[in-house]
């Protein structure tokens, strides 16, 4: 069975246990990128990461973007929302279905 992770700043995370996710604050790039690729090797099949953390470890969230597990879900964190989460869905779903969900056109 997979497990859920949450990676992030502290303050941003320190929630998501009482949710029963199992958390992994980071301090650096160097460090979530450690943390990511262990998650990955280990039964983690999502991974909830906070935008924050993603900007600085962009090649290796690419890198898990290719394969199947763990599918790596970007949340806004407590500095704010950048929008790099919900760009990321909208591409997964162009993908999908072929077409911009949020295009909407003037009939």
């Amino acid at each position: 069975m997979y497990k859920i992770a949450v990676m992030g700043d502290y303050d941003s995370i320190y929630g998501f246990a009482t949710l029963g996710l199992d958390t992994f604050p980071v301090q650096d790039s160097q460090e979530a990128a450690q943390i990511l690729n262990r998650l990955a090797e280990s039964q983690y099949g999502i991974v909830y990461m906070t935008e924050g953390c993603a900007a600085g470890i962009e090649h290796e969230v690419l890198k898990y973007q290719e394969q199947l597990s763990p599918a790596i879900i970007l949340i806004p964190g407590i500095a704010g929302n950048t929008g790099k989460g919900i760009e990321n869905v909208k591409k997964s779903v162009e993908q999908a279905v072929g077409s911009d969900i949020l295009f909407a056109q003037n009939s």
